[in-house]
């Protein structure tokens, strides 16, 4: 009970924080509705997808990962500045548990990633993307794992290297490949075999082949559930190092 009522705490405070200046949530969203917007609409020969439609439930998912990915790798940048003015020193003096500590802040990250994912797939119905309410949420739970995952593990990696300059080459050399292996802009059916054999090694391909079948319709898919599970154990993996983290620094 403890441990719920301090992540609410922490979760209402980042969350009000966020609500204070909700501009980053739509700065977050507009490289994503730009690729919707400017690249999509070229899929559809390049793809040979029979409609529109078709290639937007090719590359609507693929979108939302990636989204989900970057939005959760760079949250750390917001901790190290919090580490800077003082605000996780002064944690060390209060009672709150110190696993709160982070999951106040990655559930934050999750609200304001699905958030976001909501306003591109509103925009996506515009272009005749259909997909079923059930499927898509349990497509939301995917990408909510992820967003958890990701931001948990930044905000360790932030309280490891405590600087915004090693902060930001370490995520961008991390996040590259990840996409590029993810068949995010592309799927990977049209990549040379071996590629496609590095690709099974990277859990991301796994998440979005699962998104894809979900906004198909095909909820049995076997990639649904291997894709959650996977991105169940990392994310479990990702929070219990994080907060390892949280009470190394803060004791």
């Amino acid at each position: 009970m403890k441990l719920a009522r301090d992540t609410w705490l922490i979760f209402q405070r980042q969350l009000h924080l966020l609500l204070r200046n909700p501009v980053w949530v739509f700065v977050g969203v507009f490289q994503p509705v730009m690729y919707l917007l400017l690249f999509a609409p070229l899929l559809k020969p390049a793809l040979n997808a029979p409609t529109q439609a078709e290639a937007y439930k090719i590359f609507v998912p693929g979108l939302l990962v990636l989204l989900a990915i970057f939005g959760g790798l760079f949250q750390g940048f917001g901790l190290i500045a919090e580490l800077r003015a003082g605000v996780i020193e002064r944690s060390r003096v209060t009672p709150v548990s110190r696993l709160a500590l982070l999951l106040g802040r990655s559930l934050r990250d999750v609200v304001s990633l699905l958030a976001q994912a909501v306003i591109i797939t509103l925009l996506a119905l515009l272009f005749d993307l259909r997909v079923f309410i059930g499927d898509l949420l349990l497509a939301y739970l995917m990408l909510a794992l992820i967003a958890l995952m990701t931001s948990a593990v930044s905000y360790g990696v932030a309280l490891k290297v405590k600087s915004e300059d090693a902060l930001a080459p370490l995520m961008n050399t991390v996040a590259q490949p990840v996409l590029l292996l993810s068949g995010i802009l592309l799927p990977l059916a049209f990549a040379p075999g071996w590629l496609q054999g590095v690709a099974k090694w990277n859990p991301f391909s796994w998440a979005v082949d699962g998104t894809r079948a979900l906004f198909n319709g095909d909820v049995g898919n076997e990639r649904v559930w291997q894709g959650l599970t996977i991105i169940t154990v990392l994310a479990a993996a990702g929070v219990f190092w994080a907060a390892r983290q949280f009470a190394r620094s803060v004791r």
